[in-house]
């Protein structure tokens, strides 16, 4: 079946330039076709085929061209800084294609680079500790999970994690263990070229890395549904 995605336009890049230089509603409603043209349409594209393609792969991850990406606008009520515009634009695929689910695949295309990530992204407070107890009680099948992602060329992301060991969790002193739990999130992630994002074999490369991080959403999924049926 041929891809929807044939590419971001040439000028997708150099638009993010451009808005984050103006910063201004009147230049962005003025090249607004330029923006849907060269970003938000291909995104479209690019969110509906992966969902096929995911599909195909029995990843349990979907989305669509109008609920999955997030808008260009900052929300800026409770922010100091005022600039209306973000310099990307991303979108999640998810379990159920909304924005609200965990064990998640995110592409995010912007003037701070590309690339992907697949997350369980700050999970709410008692999924966290159902996924803490499963490292300490069960840390043969996290290793596990390690390892398969270290086989598939992933690591785990350390950054933002706790700089102390959680309340109910000192007993454990295995230094591996103790690393992950002290993570607020779990998540792997992709660095995408820039000079890639042009093509449809950027859907093969995003396929791949997240069939590549499949244990990783195999072994929050599993903790999830106990935690759901607990």
């Amino acid at each position: 079946m041929e891809s929807a995605f044939k590419g971001f336009g040439q000028k997708a890049i150099p638009f993010l330039k451009a808005l984050d230089f103006h910063q201004s509603r009147e230049w962005f409603l003025e090249n607004r076709d330029l923006f849907e043209r060269e970003l938000r349409e291909p995104f479209g594209d690019l969110v509906e085929t992966l969902t096929e393609r995911f599909t195909a792969a029995g990843l349990g991850l979907r989305g669509d061209r109008k609920k999955s990406l997030f808008r260009i606008n900052r929300d800026v009520r409770f922010a100091k800084d005022k600039r209306p515009y973000n310099r990307h634009l991303s979108a999640i695929l998810s379990p159920d294609g909304t924005k609200m689910e965990q064990g998640v695949f995110y592409v995010h295309i912007g003037l701070e680079g590309c690339f992907a990530g697949v997350a369980w992204w700050q999970p709410e407070a008692a999924l966290l500790l159902a996924m803490r107890r499963a490292i300490a009680t069960q840390p043969d099948k996290f290793r596990a999970m390690v390892k398969a992602l270290k086989k598939n060329g992933l690591e785990l992301d350390i950054e933002g994690c706790m700089k102390r060991t959680p309340r109910g969790f000192e007993h454990v002193t295995d230094a591996d263990l103790v690393a992950a739990i002290r993570n607020r999130h779990f998540v792997v992630r992709h660095a995408i070229d820039p000079a890639g994002i042009h093509g449809p074999a950027l859907v093969d490369e995003l396929v791949d890395f997240t069939v590549r991080a499949k244990p990783l959403l195999d072994w929050g999924r599993a903790i999830e549904v106990r935690a759901l049926a607990g």
